[in-house]
């Protein structure tokens, strides 16, 4: 068995493959180390091998995670790293090792996926977008706040603006104008990504004409889809990156 993590700034994602690597045996998403391993100590009959893991967090709190792993499980980990290349895509950054590395592997998954060029949309704390040529060349990206930090700025900056999480999913139930505060909030946010999308389109466009392929990811992906019905939607093209920079024996 073998165990993925992708560790971004607020939740660990994670899930556990079989011995056929196509075979996913559980999954789930934590807010802390502790929580992790307590997901993984309820699970029947694991048997870890290997694990590999991207972590977006400071050297010191991933060297903890890994400590925890070592001793729970005496599993050996292995860590994405930074490059200026791999599988023939090109990390396109001036300092390839200030390219975030879930967005990386996003892109490495995405290029493998399409056989081609491709758009790749991450909506999560941040949203990104990276352009990747069809020679695998990566053009650059964009990034700008998601919603929970558009939320979060909002409620922070402005004292009317406090609602609950049921009254924000509720919101979103609909996109014409607000009624209420809440709605307000919720459906201007969402529309701004749905903005954001369509000029990512235009420049994709002007680069490839309609020969290429658009991938959405990450936790807010079901905002937007109904912009682009006919991206592909792959929850879990971190890990499909992660496996191609971090192949196992």
């Amino acid at each position: 068995m073998i165990l993925e993590l992708d560790c971004g700034n607020s939740f660990i994602k994670w899930r556990v493959l079989g011995a056929d690597l196509r075979l996913v045996v559980a999954e789930g998403v934590v807010d802390s180390d502790l929580a992790l391993l307590e997901s993984l100590n309820r699970l029947s009959d694991l048997m870890l091998k290997h694990c590999r893991l991207v972590s977006v967090r400071t050297g010191e709190e991933t060297s903890a995670l890994i400590s925890l792993l070592n001793d729970a499980f005496g599993v050996s980990v292995v860590c994405a790293a930074p490059a200026r290349e791999v599988s023939g895509v090109r990390n396109g950054y001036e300092d390839y090792e200030k390219l975030g590395l879930d967005r990386w592997l996003a892109m490495l998954g995405g290029f493998r996926l399409a056989s081609g060029a491709c758009l790749v949309l991450d909506f999560g704390t941040a949203v990104t977008a990276d352009f990747i040529a069809g020679d695998g060349e990566h053009l650059g990206g964009f990034i700008c706040p998601g919603m929970p930090l558009m939320r979060n700025q909002l409620r922070t900056h402005t004292r009317r603006i406090r609602y609950g999480d049921l009254a924000a999913e509720r919101a979103l139930e609909s996109l014409v104008p607000g009624r209420t505060t809440v709605e307000a909030v919720e459906r201007g946010c969402s529309l701004m990504l749905r903005g954001f999308v369509l000029t990512q389109l235009q420049l994709a466009r002007s680069y490839w004409g309609e020969d290429f392929t658009v991938f959405l990811t990450g936790g807010d992906a079901n905002l937007v889809c109904g912009v682009v019905p006919e991206a592909r939607v792959v929850p879990d093209l971190v890990f499909v990156g992660l496996a191609m920079a971090c192949p196992l024996p």
